[in-house]
């Protein structure tokens, strides 16, 4: 009778080496796995628009490495990206931009906008939940926006340091001049060379859509700083100024957003039952002493 020859039992060392190994090796594949669920998403709202799609996701608003937030936010590495995949779009075919983003640099944010002006096909650009300041920028360039009734986007005054250029400009015009410092009259210069280039730029881009002078009056009311930088311009109020909104959102969208996860968080902060409720929920019969008792 031959014996049995039993399989030596992994020491301490190996499963923790396994598990270590296991550690670095998932996340990788896992990514992988949603860029592919990504590109696929991608690929039925092409089909189901007829255009080509560019995604602008700053899901990540802030996470934390080491104890530092990082902030994302659109940067001139993202105008690179939009503007490849626009030379790389045929004249004759349309652009949906989706876009989420809370802002970021004017410069990335200019060149983006320019470069959707001047695609002779038909661009939209498509508000899930948020576009505010330079995404706002990218809609007020696009030939349509469609928003989710509820999105919003934003003022576009421009920031000079930490602080709003017309805010900088009401300090420096309430003060007299004798008692501004030069850093303050710096600023103030700054501030409204800021202002008349942002004005300028949107005056260029409304110019295919509006006469001269309601073109002047939209390009005002967003750059001047009547509003706070964070200030909620909703659909009701984009259509009252005259931009081109509608909230014909179709589903295909959300169902990309979800591939972009916001990441850092151990648990989640909303939580309910993701499905649609077509029919009135059942009522309970109410209690005595209850508020329908």
């Amino acid at each position: 009778m031959h014996g049995f020859m039993l399989s030596p039992v992994p020491g301490l060392g190996e499963i923790v080496f396994l598990l270590l190994f296991l550690t670095f090796l998932i996340p990788p594949i896992q990514q992988r796995m949603l860029a592919a669920r990504r590109y696929r998403a991608i690929k039925r709202l092409e089909e189901r628009r007829g255009s080509r799609v560019i995604t602008l996701i700053h899901r990540q608003e802030q996470v934390s490495f080491l104890g530092i937030p990082i902030r994302r936010f659109i940067d001139v590495e993202d105008s690179e990206q939009v503007l490849r995949a626009i030379r790389l779009t045929p004249d004759s075919v349309p652009l949906d931009l989706v876009v989420h983003s809370p802002g970021g640099l004017v410069l990335a944010a200019e060149q983006i906008a320019r470069a959707l002006h001047r695609h002779p096909a038909k661009v939209t650009v498509i508000v899930p939940h948020y576009a505010m300041s330079g995404g706002t920028m990218l809609a007020v360039a696009a030939d349509e926006i469609l928003m989710d009734e509820n999105a919003v986007l934003g003022p576009v005054d421009p920031q000079v340091g930490q602080w709003p250029a017309a805010s900088i400009l009401a300090v420096a015009a309430i003060k007299p001049v004798e008692r501004v410092n030069d850093e303050t009259l710096i600023f103030a210069d700054i501030a409204k060379k800021a202002q008349e280039q942002v004005r300028e730029f949107l005056v260029n881009v409304l110019l295919d859509d509006f006469p001269e002078e309601r073109a002047q009056e939209i390009a005002q009311q967003l750059s001047s700083g009547r509003w706070t930088h964070d200030y909620p311009l909703t659909l009701e109020h984009l259509a009252q100024i005259g931009l081109p909104v509608s909230a014909e959102l179709m589903p295909e969208v959300f169902e990309l957003m979800d591939l972009y996860p916001q990441l850092g968080r151990q648990r989640p902060s909303v939580q309910y039952v993701p499905l649609p409720y077509r029919e009135p929920l059942p009522t309970q019969p109410a209690q005595p002493g209850s508020k329908n008792g």
